[in-house]
């Protein structure tokens, strides 16, 4: 084969691989252009976008519709964006999802506040009787909300059951550590509360990816009062919640941090397994702001870390040894890993692990996992190329 050959089957295959890439100029024109170079190749279905939120709305909405042209651009702004290098703060980073190998149909969900469990059941069934099937290929549906919507439940009450047997996943948009206002972006604009529901069918091989590193101890606690509805824990065992709290992991209310909500997250059983439910922080009045939903009488465990970076390795590891290589894993990653690694000195060496695993994405103010609304867990899918059987191992869940 000569060079001009090769060089054309190398272009042809890049049309059909699932690509990604980074820019890390903070002009939201030359970074749009920058990540549309690095896409150029692609024929793509799709481009999914995550997006510091320190770039300018309006221009990165135009720009990215300007260079994409008839593609459809979807995505969300984040607490920090997972690139083809790990960890990265300040980007733009994306993944072009190839024509040849997945279709694609995105919608629009509106005037969260005022979510109904009724409408959204009606909303996930028409869009699936619109999006119809694939002979062969199998479908995946991908939630980004507002993550200052405080819907995620609701939306995922209706969603799980609205799609069944359609797996659903994804996160809530953030604000770096700023907690004022997060986008989704759609149609060429970017859009606060609101959620971004996508379907995609592909004929790529996928498993769903769910982990977090914390095992429950013999501490537990009963929330005895609360306001569900602005996720705000008043008391604990008829306690200030934050006094109460802070007694169960052995330190003072006034040593209560990030690092300690970090690291000594809740943990709640539902359907035997343990979910966390991140504080976020301590309110005046000692109550205490959770990431998910908190409800009255909820019984809550505190769970203690294992060590965040032999427990990725472990899980990355399993993967391949069950499935193989993937191709490219789309993540969804609790900021608060990212913070728990920052303050244990560990950000560089789980940021390689995502590195070397392929993970593109972001960090996240919660993640969705089927009809769970969770924090503190990495959350995925991995794609596994369908013409790749080195790296395609055994049968694929989906």
């Amino acid at each position: 084969m000569n060079v001009l050959s090769r060089l054309w089957t190398i272009a042809a295959e890049r049309r059909n691989e699932l690509v990604s890439g980074v820019s890390r100029k903070q002009n939201a024109t030359e970074a749009v252009a920058d990540l549309a170079a690095q896409l150029k190749d692609v024929e793509a279905a799709v481009v999914l976008i995550f997006a510091s939120p320190h770039f300018d709305k309006d221009k990165l909405a135009g720009a990215l519709s300007e260079s994409f042209g008839a593609t459809p651009v979807i995505g969300c702004t984040t607490a920090g964006e997972i690139t083809p290098l790990g960890y990265e703060t300040g980007t733009l980073t994306g993944v072009a999802f190839p024509r040849l190998h997945f279709r694609f149909s995105s919608r629009l969900l509106t005037n969260l506040s005022r979510f109904s469990i009724d409408d959204g059941l009606r909303f996930c069934r028409e869009f699936v009787s619109d999006f119809g099937e694939t002979p062969g290929w199998s479908s995946l549906a991908i939630l980004l909300t507002d993550g200052m919507c405080r819907q995620e439940e609701a939306l995922l009450s209706a969603f799980e059951p609205g799609l069944a047997p359609i797996p659903i996943l994804g996160g809530s948009a953030g604000d770096g550590l700023d907690f004022q206002q997060t986008f989704v972006l759609h149609d060429g604009k970017f859009h606060s509360d609101a959620a971004l529901l996508t379907l995609l069918a592909t004929n790529y091989r996928f498993t769903e990816l769910r982990f977090d590193h914390f095992l429950p101890t013999e501490k537990r606690m009963v929330v005895t009062e609360a306001d569900p509805g602005r996720r705000l824990v008043r008391e604990i065992n008829a306690e200030p919640a934050a006094v109460e709290y802070a007694r169960a992991v052995g330190c003072s209310v006034d040593e209560l941090s990030p690092f300690v909500f970090a690291t000594r997250p809740t943990l709640v059983r539902v359907g035997g397994k343990y979910h966390v439910r991140a504080i976020q922080k301590v309110e005046e009045d000692d109550g205490l702001s959770f990431l998910c939903a908190i409800d009255e009488g909820l019984v809550m465990t505190v769970g203690q870390a294992q060590d965040i970076v032999a427990h990725l390795d472990r899980e990355f590891t399993n993967l391949k040894a069950k499935h193989g290589r993937p191709t490219l894993v789309l993540g969804f990653d609790c900021m608060l890993r990212r913070l728990e690694s920052e303050l244990l000195k560990k950000y560089n060496a789980v940021s390689e692990l995502l590195r070397q695993n392929r993970v593109i994405g972001f960090s996240t103010y919660g993640e969705q996992y089927h009809g769970m609304h969770v924090n503190q867990t990495f959350v995925g899918v991995a794609f596994f190329d369908p013409d790749n059987e080195e790296e395609t191992g055994g049968e694929v869940e989906k």
